[in-house]
């Protein structure tokens, strides 16, 4: 069995004795080398030619994000991020992700030796992963929507006035590994006056405050973290806080999120699962379902019962996805409509929001 060559690239020698370890206990990969700063790495890929990189935001000499912005506009290859759990790391790690890397680790501020191995599990399954995932030459910067101020920049996206009633369709979408720069790919282009988007992405707890802000920024709708309790509006969309669930419900006449910290589903929390059963239950045919990129299988039962409940579902196709596994599962299981290329996604869903004037909400 050949296996998986991994290289770890961080500037802590006890963080790179614990990946090393971790990755050589496994059968199907082993640690070829690991470098202290991203200049002795770049000559050890060279010379190891690597299946997977394993890379410390952090480092002397040259940062992590310059290594990765370098190293995906040259030799393009799967990078796993190692991040700290924090605000600044989420967004760096977010950051990351645009530029091309596969997924990343949160590895604890303290306790690092217990916490990487409490992790190792998680680790090496984002390894194996990676090192199966499509990987894009690094492009230009994402661009804003029309109307809307770039990252940085003083003024604020044009937003349309909230609507009164939130009772028509709402878009559930659901993402894994690679879901982050999928979901802006959807988002982006939706008008103002869109239909209420609910997400569920696989991401840790203090990921998707920065996760949401960085779509809030680019977008012409609305984008937050979704609260308990809140209505469900036209030119919003709602993105499941890291490690709770959301999932929709009726109060009267709303539709409303409920976020809870309940049991994982395909361990998963946020699981997709939940949210698209939910959408089955509550919207029935007012709910349109895209599955996008990840790995794994969650969700994609769940979609089959939106559809057998009268949704319409897209599906992201293999060649456009990082990783084909949700997606896969959702076409196995019967739940597409379209399978579609990323970049076909949202314009296909705009043509049948505006093909059927019934299914967008018109201003009071």
């Amino acid at each position: 069995m050949t296996k998986i060559k991994v290289l770890v690239v961080d500037d802590s020698a006890l963080v790179r004795s614990l990946l090393t370890e971790i990755i050589n206990r496994q059968n199907d990969m082993q640690c070829i080398g690991a470098a202290a700063d991203p200049l002795v790495a770049r000559e050890m890929i060279r010379e190891l030619n690597p299946d997977v990189i394993t890379l410390d935001v952090e480092m002397p000499r040259m940062d992590g994000l310059e290594f990765l912005s370098r190293l995906m506009r040259l030799r393009p290859m799967p990078v796993v991020m190692v991040s700290t759990l924090t605000e600044q790391g989420a967004d760096i790690t977010l950051r990351a992700l645009e530029m091309g890397a596969v997924d990343y680790v949160a590895k604890p501020r303290i306790g690092i030796s217990s916490g990487l191995n409490e992790l190792a599990s998680d680790i090496v399954d984002k390894i194996r992963v990676a090192a199966g995932a499509h990987v894009k030459r690094l492009g230009p910067a994402p661009a804003a929507a029309p109307g809307v101020a770039p990252a940085g920049a003083v003024a604020e996206p044009v937003r349309a006035p909230l609507p009164r009633l939130s009772t028509e369709k709402v878009i559930c979408i659901g993402a894994s590994t690679g879901g982050t720069e999928a979901i802006r790919e959807v988002l982006v282009p939706m008008p103002a006056d869109a239909p209420a988007i609910v997400i569920t992405q696989h991401m840790p707890p203090g990921f998707t405050t920065s996760f949401a802000a960085r779509l809030h920024a680019l977008c012409r709708i609305n984008v937050q973290e979704a609260r308990d309790g809140q209505r469900i509006l036209p030119g919003h969309a709602y993105i499941a806080p890291g490690g709770h669930h959301l999932r929709i419900d009726r109060s009267g006449s709303n539709y409303v999120a409920v976020v809870e910290d309940t049991e994982p589903v395909n361990r998963h929390r946020p699981s997709v699962e939940v949210l698209f059963r939910s959408a089955a239950r509550v919207l029935g045919p007012n709910a349109i379902g895209i599955m996008l990129t990840g790995m794994g299988a969650d969700g994609a039962q769940a979609m089959r019962e939106m559809k057998d409940a009268g949704s319409h579902n897209y599906v992201q196709d293999e060649a456009s996805c990082v990783v084909f596994g949700m997606p896969r599962m959702a076409i196995q299981a019967g739940a597409a409509h379209e399978i579609l290329p990323l970049k076909q996604i949202a314009p296909a869903l705009l043509n049948r929001l505006a093909s059927h004037p019934a299914l967008v909400r018109h201003r009071i």
